[in-house]
């Protein structure tokens, strides 16, 4: 499933001044939509590229337009000032909602507005759920038992957008009934809460990996061959790093240039990660190629604890250098490998702390990941496949 954060600057949050500090804020941290009024829309989209979402309010016409037309949003939410937020009482039978009545009869994307005030609020945002792309729904005094409840009965008619005022409460958000809504709608005008939102949204995406140790059996001199660095758009922290390899099935991981020498600066978006045959871990699971890389790319950044976050690469650099082929054994008997640079600035995790790959030995623990799989064009496959 993948997140997203909303950000709600509607005139509830004052003036115009005001809400452009917020959605500047969020612009900033990198929200995936903004929900405005309808007269806001060319002025958000004046300030930064982000998906905007405008309450229909009086200006029903919208929900008859092409989104991202002049002045016109990507998606319409009706609710506000209407039957959606209590300002209109629910009719008692909701074929006859106004609100849900303008939502069917939209060619544009739409999504519901529903303040959860008591049951029959719930059963209103499963009736619009139906037709809605974007089901948001706001707990006042009940927050965690409405979510359960409509995760469990809408989550996969709809996107759930969930109204928070915190990260922590996008967290509960994400990880309600182990399934979480598909969003947050995020109601604050704090820019260290929203980058924190933000973040909260990106630690959801990311792969939580098992990393084991392998036996060095072999540290050998190898030749010259073309090396790749792998310079990111983004600073790596002292446990971090990349996985790479021969081998697709086991990838050594390979630590960021993070440290200080009394020859070389640190350069702590870097990492030196060997020949250009080798295959670099990518944020979706996938391999390619160190020789393939390029600016723009999106690389896997994992600490000694398996973390993972994505990194963009700045920079690909192919020098030839001099290399170490180093092997080591899995537990399961089986035998992988990999070509190093011969440098003491190149560092590898062991089992008793950090190591230059000119220290290591036959018999030193790396750290590894391994997986049991052929691949592809870089994709998992069942499939025999041998290399060595």
């Amino acid at each position: 499933m993948t997140r997203s954060v909303w950000l709600k600057a509607d005139d509830e949050v004052g003036d115009w001044d005001a809400r452009k500090r917020r959605i500047t804020a969020g612009l900033e941290a990198g929200v995936d939509w903004v929900l405005v009024d309808q007269r806001d829309v060319d002025r958000v989209r004046e300030l930064g590229h982000v998906n905007v979402a405008a309450f229909a309010g009086d200006d029903v016409h919208v929900m008859d337009a092409e989104p991202n037309e002049s002045g016109e949003p990507d998606a319409v939410v009706v609710g506000k000032h209407g039957e959606g937020d209590g300002t209109v009482d629910l009719p008692s039978d909701l074929s006859g909602s106004a609100d849900l009545t303008t939502l069917r009869r939209s060619d544009a994307p739409g999504g519901a507005y529903v303040r959860i005030l008591d049951a029959e609020y719930e059963a209103f945002a499963e009736a619009a759920a139906e037709d809605a792309e974007y089901t948001i729904i706001i707990g006042d005094d009940w927050q965690i038992i409405p979510l359960e409840n409509l995760i469990a009965r809408i989550g996969e008619e709809t996107d759930l957008v969930a109204g928070v005022r915190s990260a922590a409460e996008a967290q509960t958000a994400f990880e309600t009934l182990e399934i979480g809504s598909d969003a947050v709608l995020l109601d604050t005008d704090e820019p260290d809460e929203i980058r924190a939102t933000v973040e909260v949204r990106d630690a959801t995406e990311r792969e939580q990996l098992d990393l084991d140790y392998a036996t060095v059996t072999a540290v050998e001199e190898a030749g010259s061959a073309d090396r790749v660095c792998v310079d990111t758009a983004s600073m790596l922290e002292h446990d971090e790093g990349m996985l790479v390899g021969s081998m697709s099935r086991g990838l050594f991981f390979v630590h960021a240039e993070t440290a200080d020498s009394p020859y070389v600066a640190s350069r702590p978006f870097r990492v030196n990660a060997g020949a250009v045959h080798a295959y670099v871990r990518t944020p979706d699971g996938g391999t390619k190629y160190l020789a393939e890389l390029k600016s723009g790319d999106e690389v896997q950044v994992v600490d000694t604890d398996g973390n993972t976050r994505e990194a963009i690469v700045g920079r690909a650099k192919i020098e030839k250098r001099p290399m170490f082929r180093v092997e080591a054994e899995l537990e399961n008997g089986d035998r992988i490998e990999t070509l190093l640079q011969n440098a003491e600035t190149i560092k590898v995790a062991t089992e008793t702390g950090r190591k230059a790959v000119t220290d290591l030995e036959a018999g030193d623990e790396l750290l590894v990941y391994y997986e049991d799989v052929a691949r592809h064009f870089g994709e998992a496959v069942e499939e025999s496949i041998i290399e060595k």
